[in-house]
């Protein structure tokens, strides 16, 4: 009786480490009840010890597409005509990410304007409105659009415009506080009080405008739940979007690059019902900005609905023509030599100083406040629809020609579920 009295804690032992080794493979999704490393059990409520939460993957957040990484070549694939030399073509890398389908429209900014309108100061509202004066012109009547484009209901579904760089990067933030927000309502809340503030920040009676939105009461980042921030995509991030070579793959990583985010050279669809239907919306020839009533063309003078004509292989509207897209990079001729060739992106003026442009002494346009913006526009002829193609323009300005969306990083395990 004492030899088995003696054996119980050893048995209790043996059984332990059996469960503990005996389990399998774990991964993210599926980690399992126990330390794969110490057998010891997860705690199944909170303040119990240690807890491991369930994770069925990064959901996609609202308007977002996955886009699967892989390798491609950036730069142009036509002629360079403009003689820049700035977009030479060089074999890349771009990890998984997540990007709108659709730019901004709108009503999206609207809805923002209403949210900074009610918790913001009165500096930062008027700081945050597009300029609607882009559309005006000494020599063009165009009052329509100034009045009307960005309030009049039958424009909601059409991309902003009049919207600078740092604009757009404002709206990112404000939008990663908002879905996070609602993230934590739906999976975290539990009565807890919520409040969310952009654009101010109290300090004593005095209020201090700010431009960084802030969440309170926001899910620990182990939960899986928060989204990784809105931003603008990176100049690699947005030309592989665009060129979408997922959908020219043929026998093993054979694929064709494309001039367009369409198959071929033709800006007119090749087959089917469609066929001879303009792809995108720009500017065909010198006053020609939509063809002949009851022939028209690509159908719009100016903008065109976010949805309209096809989207590409990944699933993304207008990703050339309709309005060219802020990106996050600044602007230099040289960043194809510079880049890294896994996940590019030139975050300031390293390895090319802006004192080697002179722009001081009026020598040079570009400085550390040149951001580069790409995919043509309804007002940009046919060479500008090409992903590769690169410009810039000052980040506090905006045109009638420039809009933008979002991306979002991919976080460890490649789950699309939606929110």
């Amino acid at each position: 009786m004492k030899r088995l009295i003696l054996s119980v804690p050893f048995l209790a032992l043996t059984l332990f480490v059996a469960a503990s080794c005996s389990s399998g493979k774990k991964s993210s999704n599926d980690p399992g009840k126990r330390s794969r490393t110490t057998g010891a059990a997860y705690a199944k409520k909170e303040g119990e010890g240690f807890r491991v939460a369930d994770f069925k993957g990064q959901p996609a957040g609202p308007n977002m597409v996955f886009i699967e990484g892989g390798r491609f070549v950036m730069g142009t694939l036509e002629e360079d005509v403009m003689y820049s030399r700035d977009n030479i073509d060089r074999t890349v890398t771009v990890s998984s990410f997540y990007m709108d389908e659709t730019e901004i429209a709108n009503l999206d900014y609207l809805e923002y304007l209403y949210a900074v309108s009610r918790d913001s100061t009165r500096e930062f509202y008027a700081a945050a409105l597009p300029d609607t004066t882009v559309w005006a012109h000494e020599m063009s009547f165009n009052d329509q659009y100034v009045d009307q484009y960005l309030r009049y209901p039958g424009f909601r579904s059409y991309p902003v415009v009049g919207v600078s760089w740092v604009q757009a990067n404002d709206y990112c933030k404000w939008r990663s506080a908002v879905v996070n927000r609602e993230m934590y309502a739906k999976y975290g809340g539990k009565g807890e009080k919520k409040t969310l503030s952009f654009g101010r920040k109290k300090k004593g009676a005095e209020e201090v405008a700010d431009n960084t939105p802030q969440v309170t009461g926001r899910v620990p980042i182990e939960t899986g739940i928060n989204l990784p921030d809105f931003r603008l995509p990176t100049e690699a991030e947005w030309e592989y979007a665009a060129k979408a070579t997922i959908g020219t793959l043929s026998v093993d990583e054979n694929y064709d690059n494309r001039i367009y985010p369409w198959d071929g050279s033709s800006l007119r669809r090749a087959k089917g019902k469609a066929r001879g239907e303009m792809q995108a919306n720009y500017k065909r020839g010198r006053g020609d900005y939509a063809g002949i009533a009851g022939r028209l063309n690509d159908k719009y003078q100016i903008t065109a609905p976010v949805y309209e004509y096809y989207p590409n292989d990944f699933g993304l509207y207008n990703m050339a023509g309709n309005v060219n897209e802020w990106v996050y990079d600044l602007y230099r001729p040289n960043s194809y030599r510079d880049f890294n060739d896994l996940n590019p992106i030139r975050r300031s003026d390293y390895q090319d100083e802006e004192k080697n442009y002179d722009n001081a002494n009026y020598n040079s346009l570009i400085n550390n406040r040149v951001r580069v913006y790409k995919g043509g526009s309804w007002n940009d002829v046919a060479y500008w629809l090409s992903p590769g193609t690169r410009r810039f323009l000052d980040q506090d300005s905006s045109t009638a020609t420039i809009g933008f969306r979002c991306a979002m990083i991919s976080v460890g395990s490649a789950g699309k579920r939606k929110l």
